[in-house]
């Protein structure tokens, strides 16, 4: 729910809160008082809306009460004024409870703010075509408010070889996204040095290890693509890579399990052969783990044709489009990335176009 929607939400209730109180007040005897019970209204309010509003439904509740005082012919007695007394100091702590909850909430859409403008500019820009594939990736946002976490992705086009790395940092904020921008340090370095993806891998884990703390690791899913025909995969504890054929079919690879990097352990890689016009898809738990006002999960798989269709890039912006509808209120609770590459042989490519 935006901060605008549960505003309106918020005054309407204190609203009808006010009303419904009057009401009683009319109705009942005059020897019951419904005065101290105005003073919710401006507690509804300072929940979700502006101090000035706030201010403005605890005169409201003030007026109400002085009111109620002449109509019940009750100002003659003590009891009123001190009901009157309740009715300001409870608006009053209502003023300043929103306050302090706009405070908070400034300072932490600074942080969050910070953090996304940082991540978002360690995230490479990634070539359009490399060798015999064709590369898109996007990094939609999360919804407002959503604590930034360190998903990552990049590729290296070093030593003849081409090479893509998505990832998800365990942890959210500042942190995860140092940690993200580390491990794209240590894949570039690696995969400029090392023969094969599980070395490559496995240079990374090393690098990191010093880095992590006990409880700290970094899920990842390395694709080789340099060879025309064939996908070289390596696991580390990530979300199963989608394999789409140019039929709008498509199958989860199963990797052999490696351990998230940090954590040490021996990876394994498998080779998958792929025909021109296949497509994979490289992602973040945030787009297999989104879901619907139900609990369910978005169907990937169900979505295979959208990724089939058009160009890469048009493909998934499709895909994060049916992600949103997928979603509560369309609003995406956690970040994800995406990697989507065809294989394309060269005679078929356009020139490069990336940076």
């Amino acid at each position: 729910m935006t901060n605008e929607r549960a505003a309106r939400l918020g005054a309407a209730f204190a609203t009808l809160w006010l009303l419904a109180l009057m009401v009683v007040d009319v109705l009942v005897p005059p020897s019951v008082i419904p005065d101290p019970l105005f003073a919710i209204a401006p507690l509804f309010a300072a929940a979700v809306m502006s101090a000035r509003a706030t201010a403005g439904f605890a005169a409201a509740s003030v007026v109400l009460v002085v009111l109620s005082g002449f109509y019940n012919d009750t100002w003659g007695h003590a009891q009123q004024w001190i009901l009157l007394l309740d009715v300001v100091l409870v608006g009053g702590a209502a003023v300043a409870i929103a306050e302090v909850r706009i405070l908070r909430e400034k300072r932490f859409a600074r942080m969050s703010n910070i953090a996304d403008v940082a991540q978002r500019a360690l995230l490479p820009l990634l070539p359009r075509h490399a060798a015999d594939v064709s590369v898109a990736a996007s990094y939609p946002s999360a919804a407002a408010g959503a604590v930034v976490r360190g998903d990552l992705y990049d590729c290296s086009l070093v030593g003849g070889h081409v090479r893509c790395l998505i990832g998800d940092v365990r942890g959210k904020g500042i942190v995860a996204v140092e940690q993200a921008a580390r491990v794209i340090r240590a894949f570039r370095q690696a995969a400029a040095l090392e023969e094969t993806p599980p070395a490559v891998v496995a240079d990374v884990d090393a690098y990191l290890i010093p880095f992590l703390g006990d409880e700290d690791f970094v899920t990842a899913c390395l694709a080789d693509v340099s060879q025309p025909d064939r996908l070289q995969l390596v696991s580390c504890g990530h979300p199963l890579p989608l394999l789409i054929h140019d039929d709008g079919t498509a199958d989860f690879v199963t990797l052999p399990y490696g351990l998230p990097l940090g954590l040490g352990g021996v990876h394994e890689g498998k080779t998958v052969y792929w025909r021109a016009g296949d497509r994979l898809l490289l992602y973040t738990d945030g787009l297999s783990e989104a879901r619907n006002d139900d609990g369910e999960f978005f169907p990937l798989i169900d979505h295979a044709k959208t990724l089939a269709s058009s160009t890469p890039d048009e493909a998934l912006k499709s895909l994060l489009e049916n992600v949103r509808l997928h979603v509560r209120g369309g609003q995406l609770e956690d970040d994800l990335a995406v990697i989507l590459l065809e294989n394309r042989p060269s005679t078929e490519q356009s020139p490069a176009d990336g940076g």
